[in-house]
């Protein structure tokens, strides 16, 4: 039992040690094109040159600001659903124009 055991575990570790030497050839064969001169002219050419006006603009939207667009969508489908369902639209418009919103101290309420 032992002996098979140890069989088993011996040709495991074989099968691990050649994949391991397998994508470490692969690793260094994928190094090797990268360096290439071939590659980097690839990659400038693919880059915008310096004339284009490429530029990155970065946009940030506050918090506040996502809060009034949800409550305008809320308050927009409120008025074309039915009304069984305005209770749960203005229970989220309610948490939405509140300064704080959160729900933990009624979850913890829930829990108890």
């Amino acid at each position: 039992e032992l002996a098979k055991d140890c069989d088993t575990k011996k040709a495991e570790w074989e099968e691990r040690s050649k994949t391991r030497a397998e994508e470490l050839v692969a690793l260094a064969d994928t190094i090797k094109i990268l360096n290439d001169d071939d590659a980097l002219e690839l990659f400038k050419s693919t880059l915008p040159s310096a004339s284009a006006s490429a530029s990155f603009v970065e946009v940030r939207v506050s918090s506040a600001v996502l809060r009034r667009r949800a409550l305008a969508m809320i308050q927009q489908v409120a008025g074309k659903v039915a009304r069984t369902a305005r209770p749960q639209l203005d229970l989220i418009a309610l948490a939405l124009r509140g300064k704080k919103v959160g729900f933990e101290k009624v979850i913890a309420m829930i829990d108890k």
